[in-house]
């Protein structure tokens, strides 16, 4: 029997649909695999056996190069974090929750900013200008004209992209978008809570094209930084915080409350976007409180 090495796009009801050479085969686990309860994700890189198409059996996962918790996903290469420029006005703390959570996993952001056909021109370089001089790529699209979706779809081409943001804000009409054979559900914006419904339930990896694959996810709430993150290393996730803390005359300062802080002169300066910091002082000190409880 041929073993061959295919792309896990989704799980479902015990079965796993793996895609290898433009085949999608409906694959079982060995049984060595039902004892250790390895977990499978949606990414994974897999070796299977032919036994007769579209049935195959995975024998082996290959190493991951990275794995998100939530959304469940591995080896993803690219987030293209969407947020809506109004109609929910866009949740930058939760922005930057995000954007810790995927460079800390060495995952290239895009930032995406939905709606764009809501706001005017000044509105909007108000918004994303922050984000642009960190040094973020920034991609205005509208999913309800179609402005900006060429570009998007050009910055994620040829990579493994997860779409991720809060509901409401569009990611399902943005998929449709990208592929207009996707014609997957989008949720109706409450009125009253302005928090969109969750029309995605599981992750599934969806092909753009032969060599583009992007995966919806579950809208998030709430975000808590990884584990891996202490309150001297948030800096390394805020690149125009850390360039600034090149100047600061102690090596031990911690950019916050300490006097003589060349980020605290930049941000005076206007230099640094005053709410970027506000939200880095923030979350160190959730990082803080955190690690003092242990």
């Amino acid at each position: 029997m041929t073993k061959t090495k295919g792309l896990l796009i989704k799980g479902y009801n015990g079965f796993y649909y793996v895609k290898a050479e433009n085949k999608l085969w409906s694959c079982s686990l060995r049984g060595r695999f039902r004892l250790t309860k390895q977990k499978f994700l949606p990414g994974d890189v897999v070796m299977f056996t032919e036994i007769e198409f579209p049935k195959g059996v995975i024998e082996e996962v290959l190493p991951r190069k990275n794995q998100l918790v939530r959304p469940s996903i591995a080896n993803v290469e690219q987030a293209v974090i969407t947020f809506a420029l109004t109609a929910p006005n866009p949740d930058f703390l939760l922005l930057d929750r995000i954007l810790v959570q995927v460079l800390e996993k060495e995952i290239t952001p895009i930032i995406c900013f939905n709606k764009a056909d809501l706001v005017s021109e000044e509105e909007r370089i108000k918004l994303i200008s922050p984000y642009e001089k960190s040094g973020f790529t920034v991609i205005c699209v509208s999913a309800e004209t179609g402005s900006g979706i060429e570009a998007l779809k050009k910055q994620i081409e040829g990579h493994l992209v997860v779409l991720a943001g809060p509901s409401g804000v569009g990611k399902s009409s943005i998929l449709n978008a990208l592929n207009s054979e996707f014609h997957l559900e989008t949720g109706e914006l409450s009125k009253k809570v302005e928090r969109g419904k969750h029309t995605t339930r599981k992750v599934e990896l969806l092909p753009l094209d032969e060599i583009t694959y992007i995966a919806d996810t579950p809208g998030f709430s709430t975000l808590f930084l990884p584990d891996g993150i202490e309150k001297n290393t948030l800096v390394h996730y805020y690149p125009e915080i850390f360039e600034a803390a090149h100047n600061c005359p102690f090596k031990s300062c911690m950019h916050h409350k300490e006097r003589d802080c060349a980020v605290k002169d930049g941000v005076e300066k206007g230099l640094i976007d005053k709410g970027r910091y506000e939200r880095y002082c923030i979350l160190f000190e959730e990082l803080k409180e955190r690690e003092g409880k242990y």
